[in-house]
């Protein structure tokens, strides 16, 4: 059973464990590695953690592939999981399958390694950091030599790689061991009857061994793909959750930007009826002051008429 390495992030009385920052140092982006080292390294040493402080200081900075494997380990734990068992089923069956078993193996090993960069590198478009071609390369390249080497396998589920790996150049169909090469070569002699029956014997029990890893690592490589299946399915579910969001978002904005057009107008309207009523109470001063003034002048006609007539009417 191949495992990934799972570590806690507290020690026991509520500090924070050096692993758990050295795990959360190797997901972050890169362009975010150093500040944010410096700054779990400087906590560290506050917290009087000193070969903590050390520890994480000395991390050094993944490339943009080795984050992206890394993100894929962490952000897919059981997919990661059964491409390591895929792997370790690959090598067991590399070790003695025919041609046609390795062709098999090998188409299928470039479609899990094909699917799984590909989703390494949306992981890292969704952080904000988009992959280049090269970049995308170094992952798949990455990917395949944990499928073909156990030290690589090792590596990456450690999820700290810092830099890219490169698959061995000796991960191909066709391979067998040199002993078994050299003795075609040398021709040995006929074995005897006694002899051949325990031949043929070992030659079935090693064809039954080549089919019973040739079917685990079908089944594993099944697994990863009916899995990979299942995550794509739901990453579409999420993806039409976004695309309602963003519509809903986007019908929101427009009617936000129509009420926002009314309100101006509405404003517009507002300011004019403000100006007409200013004009309108300017008048009606106007018209009281000229209707007082009109009385005042009827006021003091009647009074002038008074005094002449003698104050008789």
């Amino acid at each position: 059973m191949v495992a990934l390495s799972v570590r806690k992030g507290r020690r026991a009385g509520g500090d924070r464990d050096v692993e758990a920052d050295l795990d959360e140092l190797y997901t972050t982006p890169p362009s975010a590695f150093v500040p944010r080292r410096e700054t779990l390294a400087a906590a560290a040493r506050t917290a009087g953690r000193a070969e903590d402080a050390r520890r994480i200081h000395a991390a050094r900075r993944p490339t943009l592939a080795a984050w992206a494997a890394n993100l894929l380990l962490r952000s897919q734990p059981e997919e990661s999981r059964q491409f390591l068992e895929l792997g370790r089923a690959l090598r067991e069956a590399y070790r003695d399958l025919d041609a046609a078993g390795l062709k098999d193996l090998s188409a299928q090993r470039r479609r899990v390694v094909a699917a799984l960069s590909q989703q390494a590198a949306q992981l890292a478009r969704d952080a904000g950091q988009r992959l280049s071609e090269p970049v995308q390369q170094d992952v798949e390249a990455t990917l395949r030599a944990v499928l073909a080497d156990p030290d690589a396998a090792d590596q990456w589920s450690g999820g700290r790689l810092a830099t890219a790996l490169t698959p061995p150049s000796d991960f191909q169909p066709g391979t067998a061991p040199a002993a078994e090469k050299a003795g075609k070569r040398s021709h040995p002699p006929a074995p005897q009857p006694a002899a051949r029956a325990s031949k043929k014997d070992e030659l079935a029990e090693r064809r039954r061994a080549r089919q019973e890893r040739l079917q685990r690592a079908r089944e594993a490589a099944e697994a990863a793909k009916q899995h990979l299946r299942e995550e794509r399915a739901r990453q579409a579910d999420v993806d039409a959750e976004l695309q309602q969001a963003r519509e809903r978002a986007e019908q929101a904005h427009q009617r936000m930007a129509a009420l926002e057009k009314e309100m101006q107008q509405a404003r517009e309207e507002c300011g004019q009826a403000e100006n007409a009523q200013q004009e309108a109470e300017q008048r009606s001063r106007s018209a009281a002051d000229a209707l007082a003034r009109a009385e005042r002048k009827v006021r003091e006609s009647a009074q002038h008429v008074r005094r002449l007539t003698g104050g008789t009417t």
